[in-house]
């Protein structure tokens, strides 16, 4: 036996001895750990290299100091860039369809199984929540099919408030929660750190069934009147995703019909809406701005639905191509919802194929393949800014920030939306790119860029993360990307994935 395998045996053995005194199997590690029970008896035989990352999830989840490698410290990216990529790639399911669809699941009484769930960070703390109210939560296999078992009784005063508090998407339980309780309280939303979110769009939303909440320390104290529901449509004051998700899960336990107006028909919406009606729920009018949800007072059934893949993470590797000059693949991309930002992109030069459309497993959305080709883009006529569901995605919209610093010209980006998201983007500046910040909302960038190497601190907004990694790629030289939480929150693997392609990124930790 040589000395490396020697090694991996002796971890091997630790960890299986860890895992015996945490009174684990192999198949709940391996559920831990977000892998299957024949790949933690690989690493128990020695058999299986581990990398650092791995090493301190295994400590994280047997609690164990003598396999938490790096554990306590944040992991980092290590980026040789100026290579090439090609081959083909998945866009996985969608990250936020995925995170209203964990909160759905509260209103179901049966046996809710979610195919092909994103596994991010988000998805995780989600769950730890759920789980520590009651929720049984099993993940069924390698292919991320996830199920969700929901008690008659659950324990909101056991929360777990330190997940909650990490992610925003936990004011979603308002919706569903209010039909099971008429007073109770969740933490404080967390998240992207994007500037003063207030929670009174999702109260405009919510009054008209009764409910009123009001912030305590550190909490939203919540409490509901019986019986009552909305006398007329509910206008929404912004057309937020989230926003018109919170309307559309109270609608669907209420017993009668409720109009929402100026409701959002992003892809997130639309994939709730598509499992409300497996539950049972009448909806009409999905994918328009105007939806009439008829609910049902008691839903308890067994489902099974596959949301659909996410056009933010097809924008994400489609802009990693062109910044790139790479020819790739990338398959099952949610074209729907990317025909706007393909429009704008064969405006600047950019050159591609697509295939036919197909459908999504979800039965409604229509998906294509899209081929890149290396291309020379010049900057467009007009400025660059977002507009609801059918424009162009909000979340797309940084992306745009790295693709006109390919461009030969100047670009304007206009991000009206977020408060202080386009502050982030003048990182890009530290590797070579000349983006000039007008004011809060507001970039000029010129273009072309001569990507050159360097090392920054991750920004705590998701999307303007991903965006200087992908800069990273095209620079000349190696770059270090530290504190990369914020990207896992929103991303399955993106590392590996793009190294499958071609990319050379290495996950590191301080130890």
């Amino acid at each position: 036996m040589n000395e490396p395998d020697d090694y991996l045996q002796r971890i091997g053995s630790l960890i299986r001895d860890a895992r015996t005194h945490s009174g684990l199997t192999q198949a709940q590690l391996g559920a831990q750990l977000h892998t299957s029970q024949s790949a933690v008896n690989r690493i128990e035989k020695g058999q299986q290299n581990l990398t650092l990352d791995m090493l301190a999830r295994i400590g994280a989840a047997l609690d164990s100091e003598l396999v938490s490698v790096g554990a306590s410290g944040p992991s980092h990216l290590r980026v040789a860039g100026g290579t090439k990529l090609s081959g083909s790639i998945d866009v996985k399911s969608s990250k936020n369809a995925g995170v209203a669809l964990l909160c759905a699941s509260l209103l179901n009484d049966g046996r809710t199984v979610l195919r092909k769930v994103a596994r991010i960070e988000e998805v995780n703390r989600l769950l730890e929540v759920l789980e520590s109210i009651g929720v049984k939560t099993r993940w069924l296999n390698d292919e991320n099919d996830l199920e969700l078992i929901v008690p008659h009784d659950l324990d909101l005063a056991a929360m777990d408030a330190e997940a909650a508090r990490r992610t925003r998407s936990i004011i979603m339980f308002l919706g569903p929660l209010m039909h099971r309780y008429d007073n109770f309280e969740l933490p404080y939303a967390g998240g992207c750190d994007l500037g003063n979110r207030t929670v009174e769009p999702h109260m405009t939303a919510l009054r008209p069934f009764g409910l009123k909440v009001t912030a305590t320390e550190g909490s939203y104290h919540v409490m509901t009147a019986e019986g009552v529901g909305p006398e007329r449509p509910i206008v929404l004051t912004e057309r937020g995703d989230t926003v018109t998700e919170n309307a559309v899960l109270a609608a669907a336990r209420y017993d009668g019909t409720t109009v929402i107006r100026n409701a959002s028909p992003n892809y997130m919406v639309q994939d709730l809406c598509f499992f409300l009606l497996k539950l049972g729920v009448e909806i009409d009018g999905i994918g328009t701005t105007t939806l009439r949800v008829t609910g049902r007072t008691t839903i308890n059934c067994d489902v099974d639905y596959a949301p659909s893949e996410d056009p933010i993470e097809a924008m994400s590797l489609i802009a990693a191509a062109i910044v790139t000059q790479s020819s790739i693949t990338v398959r099952r991309v949610p074209i729907e919802f990317m025909e706007i930002e393909l429009a704008l992109l064969e405006e600047m030069g950019f050159e591609y194929e697509r295939t036919e459309e197909y459908p999504a497993e979800n039965g409604h959305t229509r998906l294509v393949d899209i081929t890149t080709r290396p291309s020379t883009l010049h900057a467009p006529i007009d400025k660059i800014h977002p507009m609801p569901f059918p424009g162009l995605n909000i979340d797309n919209l940084p992306f745009f920030a790295v693709i006109a610093a390919t461009a030969e010209g100047t670009t304007l980006l206009h991000d009206w939306v977020y408060e202080n998201r386009a502050i982030y983007l003048t990182e890009l500046n530290k590797l070579g790119a000349q983006v000039k910040l007008l004011d809060p909302h507001r970039v000029l960038i010129e273009g072309p860029t001569r990507w050159s190497g360097s090392e920054i601190v991750c920004p705590p907004a998701l999307r303007p993360a991903v965006v200087i990694l992908l800069a990273m790629l095209a620079a000349k030289g190696t770059s270090v990307l530290r504190s990369v939480y914020v990207i896992n929150r929103g991303y399955e693997d993106l590392a590996e994935r793009l190294n499958a392609l071609g990319a050379q990124i290495e996950t590191f930790r301080d130890i």
